[in-house]
């Protein structure tokens, strides 16, 4: 049944409600800011109105059916991390867009709502408040760059582990994070690439240049 129950989750996370809700008001979210077809850019290009909903769809689609699952204890220890992944990598691999999906970041939150009832997503969510107000200090209050935020999303997701583990949650939990947190750094490689090129020409180079 876990093989059964991970097509139905992969299923799930592959609907690209973001993407058809942007394409409803003719806006092709491929060729919008980074080319993310998922809520936040299509948050970008329809509103914040739109862009909500499409956030709300894509949470859901990471808690249902998958919280169903959990409660009724359909699945349990390792076939969790193995179901629990699926929607996550559905997301970010849509056969609807022919392999090509989002960031996964808002399914993120559904599934690890669904798996914990909230207590981790939770953490997760105030791990990146807490970034994004040391970031507005870096930046001056100025928006901050997309490859910030990428960076920002990837590197909450690793320091989620030490909470997991220092509250010792269970293994097939710890191989959940593994997992999406190897798929979130994934999909955010070039973003990450930019970003540490940056810093290391503003700081790291300037600081040899002086040097010199």
């Amino acid at each position: 049944m876990t093989v059964f129950y991970f097509i139905i989750e992969f299923l799930c996370g592959s609907l690209m409600f973001s993407y058809w809700l942007g394409l409803a008001v003719k806006k092709d979210l491929t060729n919008v800011g980074d080319g993310n077809p998922g809520a936040f850019n299509l948050w970008l290009a329809a509103g914040f109105k739109l862009g909500l909903l499409g956030v709300l769809l894509d949470f859901l689609k990471g808690y249902f059916p998958l919280v169903v699952l959990v409660q009724r204890q359909l699945i349990a220890d390792l076939s969790i991390a193995t179901v629990a992944f699926a929607p996550i990598l559905g997301h970010a691999f849509s056969p609807f867009l022919r392999g090509r999906g989002g960031k996964a970041i808002a399914v993120t939150f559904g599934v690890w709502s669904a798996v914990t009832q909230f207590k981790v997503s939770l953490v997760y969510a105030v791990i990146l408040a807490i970034l994004y107000v040391i970031a507005r200090m870096v930046y001056k209050g100025e928006n901050t760059p997309t490859e910030t935020d990428g960076f920002m999303v990837v590197f909450g997701m690793w320091m989620l582990g030490l909470y997991l583990f220092f509250r010792a949650f269970p293994y097939y939990l710890l191989l959940l994070w593994l997992e999406n947190s190897l798929l979130i750094t994934y999909k955010n490689k070039g973003k990450l690439q930019v970003f540490f090129k940056d810093v290391y020409s503003k700081y790291w180079n300037r600081d040899t240049t002086i040097g010199m």
